[in-house]
């Protein structure tokens, strides 16, 4: 019978969580690591296996909790557009007015050439991907597969322009000029949809 954990999963994860989006998966250092988390190596290695295994913790929760969380607080499902549009703004008011940026984007630049991506990168930007077309819509007129090619591109370029934001935000762009842009495209998408 193993032994039981004696410390707080959700702090460890989120302490490694924060790390990781700073440092990156390369750069995070077991010592960044240990003093994020309280634990020592030793007690990571247990635990999560090694440092991939303590990452990939680390990232299912950040799906949980940021993401999931994001989505479920700006964009449920029936809020449309407009639910859409207050996720992206969201974007723009990181919790201590940070800017580590978001785990996925950084974990898709960091190993993006790899033949395989991450596959928490995958599921979450599949998750994006998919509420964002939902959020789009019904087509409305009577050509509903070219409504529905239109709806699958609008929702790849939401995606698109999701990401960028959040590397824009992570690089220090004025907010007020992103504020805009997001203002400026959800204005445009309103009239075509």
């Amino acid at each position: 019978m193993g032994r039981r954990r004696e410390f707080d999963e959700e702090a460890v994860l989120k302490g490694a969580m924060h790390v990781f989006r700073k440092h990156g998966y390369q750069g995070a250092s077991i010592r960044d690591l240990e003093e994020a988390t309280g634990l020592k190596g030793g007690s990571i290695y247990h635990a999560f296996g090694d440092k991939a295994g303590l990452f990939d913790a680390a990232f299912r929760h950040y799906n949980r909790a940021v993401l999931e969380g994001r989505l479920e607080r700006f964009a449920p499902p029936g809020s449309d557009l407009k639910g859409v549009r207050e996720l992206f703004l969201s974007l723009l008011h990181e919790p201590d007015n940070g800017s580590l940026g978001c785990l996925i984007t950084n974990t898709a630049v960091e190993f993006g050439g790899n033949i395989n991506t991450h596959p928490r990168v995958e599921a979450a930007l599949g998750l994006l991907r998919s509420t964002f077309r939902s959020r789009l819509g019904e087509p409305s007129t009577s050509d509903r597969d070219a409504d529905e090619a239109k709806a699958d591109r609008t929702a790849v370029r939401l995606l698109a322009f999701y990401q960028g934001l959040l590397v824009l935000i992570r690089g220090g762009e004025d907010k007020a000029s992103l504020r805009q842009a997001i203002e400026d495209e959800f204005n445009q998408l309103e009239t075509l949809l």
